[in-house]
């Protein structure tokens, strides 16, 4: 990490501005340098302090944070994370934000949530952080998938031909917003994404892709058959994992039992590559810790198929460097060309069968 993160708070509320900036008073490696109450007072502090990292408002007067992320985002790239309510429209409201460059976001600080206010502020601490490390040219605004929007189905009886399972943490919403609205709906492939998030916001996020995707996007069920075509999405907090029954692959859910361990990305990858062995393919994503170094190995070692986010791209990298280092064979890929890649995959098994 830095070893001095300059830090810019935007925010229309003076109590919340001094609430963050309080956090980093003393004894911190994050020093604040300067606050903004809405985006044009942002966009001038930028020019004056020459900050490392932004947090920034969605909800301000005078240029709300979308507008102002997008002046920031053309005029000078830099780290930002959003801050959001993150009621349900309010999470859709941050996954827009991420598309147009934000790096991450976090709930505004508040005793009202289930969490404590150190928990809180250890999440803040953490993913300015994770953003002060984050290459400029790794900031872009996420263009949208040009193909159809019409979902097809054609899939739906069907058996996959691969499945993908894929895990990912701090970082995930950005990476998965560059990988999987622009997964190619012809392709009979099997998505499975266990990533680090609370079950309600995976279930927005699995809407929200699900709206500017060709491919169907859902939250991931219990004993659900896999079908081609369709991405299952399932929380970190649950343990997912791979099942043969007659002729189709099911799925069972369940809560993790020690969730704080982070084990349901290796928990899937072992269990779909001992069922699909050959025809599985992992794909491991920006976060922190070694969850699905493990799984990812032992897909490689049943014949499978390994896929790790380009360091360069990823917001938290210790994931994908610790997968990559494990996994004999596996290819760093940046976010953007992951899609690509499995169709490529999928090419290539298709022309081995002409």
């Amino acid at each position: 990490m830095k070893e001095n993160i300059r830090l810019l708070i935007v925010d229309d509320s003076k109590v919340m501005r001094d609430a963050i900036a309080d956090m980093f008073s003393y004894g911190s490696n994050i020093q604040v340098v300067g606050q903004a109450a809405n985006g044009e007072e942002a966009i001038e502090a930028i020019a004056l302090h020459e900050p490392d990292v932004i947090t920034l408002d969605v909800a301000m007067p005078v240029m709300d944070g979308i507008t102002a992320l997008k002046h920031i985002m053309i005029k000078s790239p830099i780290p930002t994370v959003m801050l959001s309510s993150l009621t349900l429209e309010g999470a859709r409201v941050a996954f827009d934000a991420l598309r147009y460059g934000a790096v991450d976001f976090i709930a505004k600080p508040s005793a009202l949530q289930d969490t404590d206010l150190s928990e809180q502020e250890a999440d803040i601490r953490s993913k300015i952080e994770y953003a002060a490390e984050v290459e400029v040219g790794a900031i872009k605004y996420i263009r949208s998938a040009h193909h159809n929007l019409v979902q097809d189905y054609s899939f739906e009886n069907g058996k996959p031909e691969k499945v993908v399972t894929i895990g990912t943490a701090e970082g995930g919403y950005g990476a998965l917003l560059k990988l999987i609205p622009h997964l190619n709906s012809d392709v009979p492939f099997s998505y499975l994404v266990a990533m680090y998030a609370i079950r309600e916001h995976v279930d927005a996020f699995a809407s929200y892709l699900n709206n500017i995707s060709s491919i169907h996007v859902k939250r991931a069920a219990h004993d659900e058959v896999l079908r081609p075509g369709v991405v299952y999405l399932n929380s970190g907090l649950d343990y997912t994992t791979v099942h043969e029954q007659g002729d189709d692959y099911t799925l069972h859910v369940s809560p993790a039992p020690f969730a704080s361990r982070k084990g349901a990305v290796d928990m899937l990858m072992f269990s779909a590559a001992d069922v699909v062995r050959e025809n599985c393919i992992g794909v491991v994503l920006s976060g922190s810790g070694i969850d699905g170094s493990e799984g990812l190995e032992e897909i490689v070692r049943m014949g499978g198929t390994a896929i790790t986010q380009d360091q360069k791209t990823s917001l938290c990298k210790t994931m994908p460097t610790s997968a990559h280092d494990r996994a004999t064979g596996s290819i760093y890929v940046a976010d953007k060309d992951i899609a690509t890649t499995l169709s490529s995959l999928h090419a290539t098994v298709a022309a081995g069968t002409d």
